[in-house]
């Protein structure tokens, strides 16, 4: 499927088990009118896409460019997802020029931490000695998502942690 406004809106339409018509009512919009969205025949009149973005608690960007916010956020105890298809993402840009991107799943995090493993893999870097993974999973299995530390050092290197 093409990754376009339209094929979003079906996309958000059905995770939310809702029919055309039904979204339809709730925006306050014709069926067809949402039928043709879904087909890229036509595009919501922009005074619809915050009400469309909160509706699907999304923000208008990922709604227009299909781009995922790192803005943090709580989402309810019913919307979450599955804590082990989850993921924390760490990305590092040293001065150097060096970057690590680590993407390990939560549950697998979570299991090493209650047999006592240590995880340099996530730590090796400097700049994340400090990183309290219980305190990550903790945020997590509350329902916080989003991108929870940014640091940007004074010897020029980047850090960035998310929960995905």
């Amino acid at each position: 499927m093409a990754n376009t406004l339209g094929s979003r809106i079906g996309e958000f339409r059905k995770k939310k088990g809702m029919t055309q018509d039904q979204l339809a009512e709730y925006i306050g919009v014709s069926s067809q009118a949402v039928s043709k969205w879904e087909n890229d025949l036509s595009c919501p009149d922009i005074t619809l896409l915050p009400q469309l973005a909160d509706y699907f608690r999304v923000t208008v960007d990922e709604l227009l460019r299909g781009e995922k916010s790192k803005v943090v956020q709580v989402v309810s105890a019913e919307e979450r997802k599955d804590f082990n298809k989850m993921l924390l993402k760490v990305f590092v840009h040293s001065e150097q020029g060096d970057i690590v991107k680590v993407n390990v799943p939560l549950g697998l995090i979570k299991a090493a931490l209650e047999i006592g493993m240590q995880l340099p893999q996530i730590s090796c870097h400097d700049a994340l000695k400090n990183i309290d993974l219980q305190a990550i999973l903790l945020m997590a299995e509350s329902g916080v998502i989003g991108k929870i530390v940014e640091v940007k050092s004074a010897n020029g290197d980047n850090v960035e942690v998310v929960i995905e």
